[in-house]
């Protein structure tokens, strides 16, 4: 018999005590933010590096065009693999031990980039990389989601994509301006290993999730996290029980399933025209007939600071279904515009172009916030990796395709279709999207 007890239906906090996500803002909620950060800049880093990575190990080993499809989207492989396994891991086992172990890979297969004797070597590493970086996508987000006070779980969670961006646009210029030689591309690869120890090091002695523990009767043990970090020895642990079978079928059920797939498909619709474009972008810069491409790389990646930034305003603000939908629908006219104008003057061109980056920045918050809010806890490191998991693999087909498509239609038809991904997730928000700020996740 199923008796799960889910976050919405928790008996009601009783006076003089107060629940998890209702202890006020502070010092350990700023700690394990910023622990979560290291991962999502760690993942913005190796993103951004393989794409400028990728031109110089082509020149120097003439790889032909299937093995840069397919060092562009190892990572993303390895992501889609880590968050579907380690995230239901977490839900079994705990967050933290994946929290801290996953980093360990991470840093050690950064690092051994450095002597990759070939592309098939380097495509082996960078999937261990993504492995770890998808387990930090499951549990990340849901570790600090069940920590956050309510109140402030969205601008917490949503600080995460900004970190995120911050780690690519480094990448990006770094990738842009260094230059020490022919064996630049393996300096470039192996500096991931840096931020990965930096990351590593920092989540050593981390605690166990509250929200997890009191999923499994450990209430106690749930108290006394509370009393050491949070600073609250009144907690309210409710009277939780998990179902006695809970597996991945249970996220498709009657009461999960409309939320799980809205899910998939928002988010993967989001995330596969981000990665396809910024992994090529000079690629398509080049297409366009662009010949100051670094400036006008710079120039989009500036305004992918700052529309991350801006994101984090506006999720405050609005409510998340039409944060969601809105950037949708900006986001395909700019991409139908840049194809529009895609044998125009580089500087027009540049426009649509330039405000699709910064919303694209800013609407990407989002996919930090809304995964954790869909699912009780019992299952919610499960369903969030599902969602990044999937959302993974349609960034790697996004990244595969890319090139094959700007080579045989070009610039013009690739936004085109690319556009189309982006209103299919307009058209998801629009029928399916929940309205989540506000709920209960302990």
């Amino acid at each position: 018999m199923d008796t799960t007890i889910t976050d919405e239906a928790r008996e009601p906090v009783p006076e003089g005590m107060v629940a998890i996500d209702q202890i006020p803002f502070g010092r350990f909620h700023f700690k394990v933010t910023a622990m979560t950060f290291g991962a999502n800049f760690s993942d913005g880093y190796a993103l951004g590096i393989i794409g400028s990575a990728l031109p110089l190990i082509t020149a120097q080993w003439n790889v032909n065009g299937f093995w840069q499809g397919m060092l562009a989207s190892s990572a993303l492989i390895g992501l889609f693999f880590g968050s579907l396994i380690l995230g239901r891991v977490s839900d079994r086992i705990g967050r933290q031990r994946v929290y801290v172990l996953n980093f360990v890979l991470i840093a050690a297969a950064s690092l051994a980039q450095f002597w990759a004797p070939n592309v098939e070597t380097i495509f082996i590493l960078r999937l261990l990389i993504g492995f770890g970086l998808g387990a930090d996508y499951a549990v990340g987000p849901t570790l600090l989601s069940e920590f956050a006070p309510r109140k402030s779980r969205g601008l917490m969670l949503s600080s995460l994509t900004v970190l995120w961006t911050v780690g690519y646009v480094i990448a990006n210029v770094i990738g842009a301006y260094v230059n020490i030689g022919p064996d630049t591309w393996r300096w470039l690869l192996a500096s991931g290993f840096i931020p990965a120890l930096f990351v590593l090091i920092v989540r050593i002695g981390s605690p166990e999730s509250p929200g997890w523990l009191i999923s499994k009767g450990r209430g106690e043990e749930a108290k006394a996290i509370a009393a050491k970090y949070l600073n609250t020895g009144n907690v309210y642990i409710p009277a939780a029980h998990i179902a006695e079978k809970s597996n991945y079928g249970e996220l498709f059920s009657p009461e999960l399933r409309k939320s799980t797939w809205f899910g998939i498909l928002f988010y993967s619709a989001q995330v596969l025209p981000y990665f396809a474009i910024y992994t090529f972008v000079y690629t398509i810069l080049e297409a366009m007939k662009v010949h100051d491409a670094n400036v006008q790389n710079l120039l989009i990646n500036i305004f992918l600071l700052a529309g991350g930034v801006a994101g984090l305003w506006a999720i405050a603000k609005f409510p998340r279904k039409a944060f969601t939908f809105w950037t949708f629908i900006i986001m395909t006219v700019s991409l139908v515009l840049l194809g529009i104008l895609a044998n125009a003057s580089p500087w027009l061109m540049l426009i649509p172009f330039i405000v699709y980056s910064f919303v694209m920045s800013g609407a990407s918050n989002i996919t930090q916030v809304y995964p954790p809010e869909l699912f009780p806890t019992h299952l919610r490191g499960s369903g969030v990796g599902l969602l990044n998991a999937t959302s993974r693999i349609a960034s790697a087909i996004g990244t595969f395709l890319l090139p094959i498509s700007l080579e045989k239609w070009g610039v013009s038809v690739s936004m085109y279709w690319l556009a189309g991904v982006l209103a299919l997730g307009a058209l998801v928000t629009w029928v399916w999207a929940p309205s989540t700020e506000g709920k209960k996740l302990v």
